[in-house]
């Protein structure tokens, strides 16, 4: 999947997190800033990286402020962002 365009989904609320995706530079690049980086920056890297696999955006930028949020809200964000930035559904 190559990305279109720029996009920021989600909010800063407790339990929530802001995604942003924007076209790479021939690689992926991931920033994580989280409430909770020490205890599950990890965690957070490897959900957004294999949501980024299953849809195979492999040339992007991405950043993450985490405000908290689980796994599956993660995932979403990650998968309602791609959709946008390459101009899915």
């Amino acid at each position: 999947m190559k990305l279109a365009k720029s996009v920021t989904v989600g909010t800063l609320e407790s339990s929530d997190l802001m995604v942003t995706l924007a076209p790479g530079q021939g690689k992926r690049e991931i920033i994580v800033e989280s409430i909770v980086s020490d205890q599950f920056y990890d965690a957070i890297l490897a959900t957004v990286n294999e949501v980024l696999d299953e849809m195979g955006a492999d040339d992007v930028y991405a950043q993450i402020h985490d405000k908290g949020a689980v796994d599956f809200a993660i995932r979403a964000r990650v998968l309602a962002a791609l959709r946008r930035a390459g101009g899915g559904a």
